[in-house]
């Protein structure tokens, strides 16, 4: 069903490192495109953009705390009944995450991230010329393990395949939630510069 699945991300400045007293700061970007055809004819396309921007201070060779955020914006559109319909998402969320890192000698080192925050969403329906819209507000905890490969001063490649994600939220003004539990190892692709930032 699914015909297509490209997850990039590309740090601007990356967050592992085995020298603590360390500031990271990271700018991950992501982009999936999904088309479903049925008897040569499509019937649905899903595509969205992520950009995540991340803060962290590396306290100790193995563990750093910060502050994750992502912004994601996408689109999906259907057609049911020879009627096409528009779906446009447009989410935020942000808060605290911590990290521990395990070197595997001088060149890499696995990794985990636990992170939890506050999340909302907006989303909006078009449908035979009528649009309706519907926002919001929750709660996210994620578990994300990765790869990191050291380069050289601080430079090097993050990459991961996925994680676990709860999340949940309620609409505004109506009586409508939302829980999903999202379990993506191996449907997600990610990959990232890394530089590492000492502090005196």
């Amino acid at each position: 069903m699914k015909k297509i699945l490209v997850m990039t991300a590309i740090a601007v400045f990356g967050m592992v490192s085995a020298q603590k007293n360390s500031l990271l700061v990271g700018g991950n970007i992501g982009y999936s495109n999904n088309n479903n055809k049925f008897m040569g004819d499509k019937v649905s396309s899903t595509e969205a953009f992520t950009f995540t921007p991340t803060v962290g201070y590396q306290f100790h060779k193995n563990w750093t705390i910060g502050i994750n955020s992502v912004i994601t914006s996408g689109k999906q559109e259907e057609v049911f009944n020879n009627n096409p319909a528009t779906l446009k998402t447009n989410e935020f969320a942000i808060g605290p995450f911590v990290r521990y890192a395990v070197p595997l000698g001088d060149i890499f080192a696995v990794y985990g991230d636990l992170g939890a925050g506050y999340q909302n969403q907006n989303m909006k329906t078009t449908t035979l010329g009528s649009t309706s819209e519907v926002k919001s507000n929750g709660f996210y905890t994620s578990f994300t393990p990765a790869l990191f490969i050291n380069f050289k001063n601080g430079f090097g490649l993050n990459f991961n395949i996925g994680g676990i994600k709860y999340s949940h939220l309620k609409a505004d003004g109506i009586d409508a939630t939302s829980s999903n539990f999202n379990f993506s190892f191996g449907k997600e692709v990610g990959v990232g510069i890394s530089k590492n930032f000492g502090l005196k």
